[in-house]
């Protein structure tokens, strides 16, 4: 639940967006999680000092592609800071937008390791790493307006990329508060859909990145390297 007072952001910049985010304490449950986390670790990352905050969105302020993810990973993201860094997940995407040209390297393991996008930009519907990677619908919701900041900010987007349902989903409901008229019937995900949302914008689907989905073959990286050539030619 939003906890804190949640109203528009008003930032001028994606740094100020960025501060606020990560000083960001709306949903308790979220808060409580990733403090916990934090504070226990996993063994394997035992010398590591969790960030444990909210995590901000990273990459080129000047995009054409935005992608949009679901929510920080507790051992990943919520503990290195950065979206996407230190698991499996981000080992996925960052190879993958390194073959596109979107990515300096194909690895993002700590905040500090020079990674940097070109073109891209990510962030995710939730900022807080959820229980289970299910945040609520309210907790979703708690985020939305960090969402709506970056749509106005990213003034160069011509393409969205959404990972997974949860993420469609709250693109679609991004593009609508901005003004979008959303076609009826509303469009379905699915991994290759995609639905203009002015005539020079356009959202995407891809299964999600989650070792769920890249371990058992659901998504190859041939698959997203599809989905990344389809947005580019919306560019």
């Amino acid at each position: 639940m939003r906890n804190v007072g949640a109203g528009a952001v008003t930032v001028k910049s994606l740094a100020q967006l960025h501060k606020q985010v990560v000083a960001c304490e709306r949903c308790e449950r979220l808060r409580t999680y990733c403090g916990e986390v934090a504070r226990i670790k996993r063994r394997a990352f035992a010398d590591w000092d969790y960030w444990g905050k909210p995590v901000p969105g990273f990459g080129d302020e000047r995009a054409w592609l935005w992608i949009i993810g679901l929510a920080p990973a507790a051992h990943g993201a919520n503990r290195t800071g950065r979206v996407f860094t230190g698991d499996n997940s981000g080992n996925f995407l960052y190879a993958a937008l390194h073959r596109a040209g979107l990515a300096n390297q194909p690895h993002a393991v700590r905040i500090d390791d020079g990674l940097e996008l070109s073109g891209c930009f990510i962030s995710a519907t939730a900022r807080c790493a959820p229980p289970a990677n299910k945040p609520t619908p309210d907790e979703v919701a708690a985020c939305a307006d960090y969402l709506d900041a970056e749509w106005r900010l990213l003034r160069q987007k011509r393409a969205i990329l959404a990972l997974g349902k949860i993420a469609w989903d709250a693109a679609l409901a991004l593009a609508a508060r901005n003004g979008v008229s959303i076609p009826r019937p509303r469009p379905a995900f699915g991994h290759g859909a995609h639905v203009g949302l002015s005539p020079t914008l356009t959202l995407l689907g891809s299964y999600h990145v989650s070792q769920q989905n890249t371990f058992t073959g659901k998504l190859t990286p041939a698959m997203f390297d599809a989905v990344l050539r389809q947005a580019a030619s919306f560019r």
